[in-house]
């Protein structure tokens, strides 16, 4: 014990001198005037990239199929009734798994024609972005439909457009999320179908014995987990997704 008390009182003795020897590097930050135009320039091009770091899970639910696919998986397990089974995380991480399956052929077309281009110093940044930005409001326009797109022209009183080009990105985006939210909830519908009908019969069944008393979802979710099972529903799940972008 005195030894131990011994080594204590050592090292807080020895504290000054270690921090003598060892130079410690120090981080401040601060704002201070600019003497050139560049220097402004540069902190807002930072303050830009800051902004679009922020926003970024934003931009990946409006413009991605990350929307559709979270909440097909959604009404899956809520159709099921097994409560949190798959957990959030699970849901999550499938659907941007899925996500990035579903958007490689237009990721691998900004990385071909903007981002190498960019890097390689054949075309500036401005001219990237651009291509960036058109290859993946081409994607949009191969998802969304007339109907959307024509509603929010409508609120905006804007001209009708000659072609796609004319259609602002401020126009496309909401009607883009318009259209995926639309087919979202169609496949939810087809997929609670099955499921209730095995509610109603498990219902309908109680009723006659007289266990009215008896919650039915207590009886049919062991009925409606054996039918996903056999059916492969995941299976089939994932793949009506995959097959509802093309």
């Amino acid at each position: 014990m005195k030894r131990s008390l011994i080594l204590c009182s050592l090292c807080i003795l020895l504290l000054p001198a270690f921090s003598w020897a060892v130079n410690l590097p120090t981080l401040s930050f601060g704002v201070e005037e600019a003497n050139t135009p560049a220097e402004v320039s540069t902190a807002l091009q930072v303050l830009l990239v800051l902004t679009i770091l922020t926003v970024a899970p934003a931009i990946l639910l409006m413009t991605t199929a990350f929307t559709r696919i979270v909440i097909v998986l959604g009404f899956v397990r809520q159709a099921m009734g097994t409560q949190n089974t798959p957990p959030n995380q699970v849901i999550l991480g499938l659907a941007l798994f899925l996500t990035f399956f579903v958007m490689a052929p237009t990721l691998n077309t900004m990385n071909k024609q903007a981002l190498q281009p960019y890097l390689e110093e054949q075309i500036s940044q401005q001219q990237a972005l651009t291509e960036a930005v058109d290859i993946m409001r081409g994607f949009m326009f191969s998802q969304v439909k007339e109907s959307e797109l024509q509603l929010f022209i409508d609120i905006t009183k804007e001209e009708q457009p000659e072609n796609k080009d004319d259609i602002s990105s401020s126009i496309l985006i909401p009607a883009f999320m318009l259209s995926e939210l639309k087919r979202a909830f169609q496949m939810g519908f087809m997929i609670y179908v099955p499921f209730l009908v095995i509610d109603m019969l498990v219902a309908s069944v109680l009723m006659s014995m007289g266990m009215m008393m008896l919650p039915p979802i207590v009886i049919s979710l062991p009925f409606k987990l054996l039918l996903f099972v056999l059916v492969d529903g995941w299976q089939l799940v994932v793949g009506s997704l995959m097959k509802s972008f093309g």
